[in-house]
């Protein structure tokens, strides 16, 4: 039967203390993490860090590298990687303090209502006794999972549903930033073959550090609910240019099957197009803002050190990305078309999508995957992250430093790097996987938590605030998630949703839809 049981779920937050909980340091601003195509060649120089150094010698050894190379080695580098390298004593990425803020540092409602939403799941799919799962990808600080369990604890037949809360993250320092929250300064961390281990403040659920979402088990008879909040636009991408040859070359194939061009006098006349993959290389010493066409905001900075150029022949990745979906093969014949693809983000959703409907049988080639079938499907995967809703990201790489824009290619692993998420591509990459699910959205933020409660959650917030400073600053921040102004999160946040194969006959919370209990 149908029911309005969201209005049971958000009930449930009645009993959460009216206390505002403060995840410090919360702060009433915030920096959204261009694609700035430059030309090539480099001179010895001295590099602003020694990521920045590593790289120069790289390159000048096997020639400019693919801009996804060059986005993981900035972000997961051994030696100087932007979340793994630790380069800085006492570095924090994230709050005042760091570069960038994300909506769970924001407002505790965010993360609350997350919660919620899991509950109803929960609820929807038969209420399971056992065999569930929590899982995030690249939890940050560990603010996000914290609201969510404190929040789910006030639900105790869901809440003693919970076997393992599993934590994908690739970062020793943010691992431990995570363990003090969830755990406690004095719970103890130990290793094993799967990851790090240690037990919740929450009623003692065991919590699993992994560094790959591979180390985590598949197992059919439990239930995954999986959360990425700003997760995928850090995953790194290809770029790609569509250019028109000359009308006295075509493309041929070579005997190992890689396309060349050659001159002829008997090619066709009509326009002959190929993609093109941009790469990065140092940048020339001598090179000027204005020879970069730096925007004008970014000048007080000095000369990126490296630069975004297009190469001058087909590479192996132009080969095939661009040809891995009919939306990319539609602009084949588009010129000057741009499109960034990221196959990590394939490769994660169709991850996803088997947890909780179980493999294909017979798995596409792109997204191959161990034969994993699910009898009935269970669990859900939820996205919150920025990018075009229907569209395919261009230009869209970001870097951002101390919460202002800067280039994507200055102070390698200093810099926050992201780009648009492709949330078409996410969709179409889960049900390819398998076929036991089906997605939802995206849709806008603000639509999201609005849907979800947002305003009466606050107003409950507020009531139990003397302070008219901190009442006005609680305001803020929840409206803040929900501006639909230009750049406002509201509107730029956008929302998937992941779940078990129903014919479309369930709308989930936050999607247009209820619970049925």
């Amino acid at each position: 039967m149908r029911s309005n049981a969201l209005g049971t779920a958000q009930s449930g937050l009645k009993c959460l203390s009216r206390r505002w909980a403060v995840h410090n340091p919360r702060v009433s601003y915030q920096s959204y993490r261009s694609f700035i195509s430059t030309p090539s060649l480099a001179e010895e120089r001295k590099w602003s860090t020694p990521l920045a150094k590593q790289l120069t010698e790289a390159i000048n050894t096997t020639g400019p590298i693919p801009l996804a190379s060059f986005m993981r080695m900035c972000l997961t580098a051994d030696v100087g990687g932007y979340y793994t390298g630790a380069i800085e004593a006492g570095r924090d990425q994230f709050g005042r303090k760091g570069d960038f803020i994300t909506s769970p540092e924001i407002s505790q409602i965010f993360g609350e209502l997350v919660g919620i939403w899991f509950v109803a799941e929960w609820m929807s799919q038969g209420r399971p006794k056992q065999g569930v799962e929590l899982i995030e990808v690249g939890p940050g600080r560990g603010t996000l999972m914290d609201d969510m369990l404190r929040t789910m604890k006030n639900f105790k037949e869901m809440a003693s549903s919970i076997e393992t809360v599993y934590m994908v993250e690739a970062s020793k320092e943010l691992r431990t930033a995570q363990k003090n929250l969830l755990c406690g300064d004095d719970a103890v961390m130990t290793e094993s073959k799967i990851g790090w281990h240690s037990t919740s403040k929450y009623s003692g659920i065991p919590i699993v550090w992994t560094d790959s979402i591979k180390a985590i088990p598949q197992d059919p008879s439990k239930m995954p609910l999986i959360v990425a909040h700003e997760f995928f636009d850090a995953l790194p991408i290809h770029a790609f240019q569509l250019v028109e040859l000359p009308p006295n070359q075509q493309t041929t194939s070579t005997g190992n099957n890689s396309p060349s061009l050659n001159s002829t006098k008997n090619s066709s006349t009509s326009p002959n197009y190929q993609w093109r993959q941009m790469v990065v290389s140092p940048t020339p010493k001598g090179i000027t803002h204005a020879d970069l066409g730096t925007p004008k905001s970014e000048q007080h900075d000095p000369v990126p050190e490296f630069q975004l150029t297009l190469s001058p022949s087909v590479t192996r990745h132009a080969q095939y990305l661009p040809e891995s979906s009919p939306r990319y093969q539609a602009l084949k014949s588009t010129p000057g078309a741009l499109i960034e693809i990221c196959p990590d983000a394939s490769l994660y959703a169709s991850d996803f999508a088997t947890r909780i409907g179980g493999s294909n049988p017979t798995p596409n080639p792109k997204y191959p995957s161990q034969h994993n079938p699910k009898p009935r499907p269970s669990g859900a995967a939820l996205i919150l992250d920025y990018g075009p809703a229907d569209t395919i990201p261009a230009n869209s790489l970001r870097g951002i430093r101390a919460h202002r824009r800067v280039s994507p290619f200055a102070a390698p692993g200093l810099v926050d790097l992201s780009a648009d998420v492709d949330f078409s591509a996410l969709a179409e990459a889960a049900m390819l996987a398998s076929p036991g699910v089906e997605c939802h959205g995206p849709v806008d933020q603000a639509y999201f938590l609005e849907s979800m409660g947002v305003q009466a959650r606050a107003e409950m917030l507020a009531r139990g605030v003397r302070d008219e400073g901190k009442k006005k600053e609680l305001e803020r921040s929840w409206r803040r998630l929900v501006d639909r102004g230009p750049g406002g999160m509201g509107k730029v946040y956008k929302v998937l949703a992941i779940l078990p194969e129903n014919g479309g006959r369930r709308r989930p919370v936050g999607f247009g839809g209820d619970v049925s209990v």
